[in-house]
């Protein structure tokens, strides 16, 4: 598995191809910063190696706490964690969660101590039509630049975890094979 230096370095190679492909193929400026600050953010503090101490885990900081029971609730490299698409949206929902529990916290002491009206609902649905009417394009290129963070890290641990494994299956069968050879004679 490669290092948290290692995904760091991917990262950040990958992003002079992603601005071309994402430019070529959306020709807009806004949704190419949007994927692209998705892909580092997932790629940087974000990624399936929350599920670990990890230098994903670190850079939280003071709010790295908030990890701590996704840590506790799945194993490491699990289907919930590195797995993809899945993976990503498990901690999206994780993330959002903890997030709205606390503009719960947050605005229902606002309107106790400043007594200022608030609608739930209202906000809801306010919230879901710029999701999916106004700004569709938006939320699919951030979730895309979230996705393709998760995806380059999980596949440079399959390659890498792939390439060291082979060479010691090679030596296991030349083992065999001399081995066999001399009892053999």
């Amino acid at each position: 598995m490669p290092s948290g230096s290692t995904h760091d370095r991917i990262t950040l190679w990958l992003i002079p191809g992603l601005v071309i492909g994402s430019w070529y193929w959306t020709q807009s400026g806004r949704l190419t910063l949007i994927l692209i600050l998705g892909f580092l953010f997932s790629g940087l503090m974000f990624g399936p190696d929350l599920d670990i101490y990890s230098v994903q885990f670190k850079r939280w900081g003071k709010l790295k706490f908030l990890w701590l029971p996704y840590q506790k609730l799945l194993k490491h490299r699990s289907l919930f964690s590195h797995g993809l698409i899945i993976g990503n949206l498990l901690r999206i929902i994780y993330l959002m969660t903890i997030l709205t529990v606390v503009a719960i916290l947050v605005v229902g002491i606002g309107q106790l101590i400043w007594g200022f009206s608030w609608n739930w609902g209202e906000f809801r649905l306010r919230l879901w039509d710029l999701a999916t009417q106004e700004h569709k394009s938006t939320f699919l290129a951030l979730y895309l630049g979230l996705e393709l963070g998760a995806i380059t890290h999980i596949l440079s641990d399959w390659l890498v975890s792939r390439f060291r494994s082979r060479p010691k299956n090679k030596q296991k069968k030349s083992r065999r094979r001399q081995s066999s050879t001399k009892k053999g004679r």
